[in-house]
């Protein structure tokens, strides 16, 4: 049996806390103490795992796999760069932020190109399609942090829906990757079942009901009357 690449049995792992502990931050109340730790755990694990992942994949080579591992490394980075920073502040790391979603935006649509252009129609053995939908993340982020920058940061409601949809859009390219992208370790009878699909269903039906909660919340705070 051949021993398996150690950087792998980490990517893996770090993979697994990811998904465990993202799906514990998701399903309690936010702020309360084990949504904290629960987060936190997940930080540091998707940081670890994305990572990882992205210096493999070059290796490979996969390059679309790259552009998705920066993505997932962005996302989970200023999403907690996002509560951590001060309410309507911003600094250096901010920009910094924004030249990188710029450059995976460029990055994934170019991969796509090259992907439908190919006599195949595919690129490293995927087709184009996730290396756009990772451009159009990685765009949309950019634009978002441009707004950021341009009113000199963020509070309240919008504070927490940045960080919320960032760390939720990172635990979901966490979970297709593993759960779809992995289907050649799982068992056979496993392989191409739809039940693959309820964890990224649950993760996006969970993100969409606490950015509703969250701006409806903000909402009703700026409509209750002075006491």
């Amino acid at each position: 049996m051949t021993a398996m690449n150690p950087a792998l049995i980490v990517h893996i792992a770090a993979g697994s806390i990811a998904i465990l502990s993202g799906a514990v931050a998701l399903s309690v109340r936010k702020g309360e103490r084990l949504h904290r730790k629960a987060g936190t755990v997940f930080f540091v694990s998707m940081l670890t795992m994305s990572a990882l992942g992205a210096v493999m994949a070059a290796t490979i080579p996969s390059r679309i796999s790259v552009v998705a591992g920066a993505l997932a490394f962005y996302l989970v980075a200023t999403g907690w760069a996002t509560v951590k920073r001060k309410e309507n502040s911003i600094g250096v790391f901010e920009k910094i932020a924004f030249a990188a979603a710029l450059a995976i935006a460029a990055g994934g649509a170019a991969l796509g190109v090259f992907s439908a252009i190919s006599p195949t129609g595919r690129l490293d053995g995927l087709p184009p399609g996730p290396a756009y939908g990772f451009a159009f993340v990685a765009a949309l982020a950019a634009v978002m942090d441009l707004k950021v920058i341009r009113q000199g940061g963020l509070s309240g409601a919008p504070r927490i829906a940045r960080h919320l949809w960032r760390m939720c859009t990172a635990l979901l390219i966490a979970a297709f990757s593993f759960f779809l992208g992995q289907q050649k370790v799982m068992p056979a009878f496993m392989r191409g079942s739809p039940v693959l699909f309820v964890p990224e269903i649950a993760i996006l039906g969970a993100m969409i009901f606490w950015l509703i909660r969250v701006r409806a919340a903000g909402r009703f705070r700026r409509k209750a009357p002075a006491s």
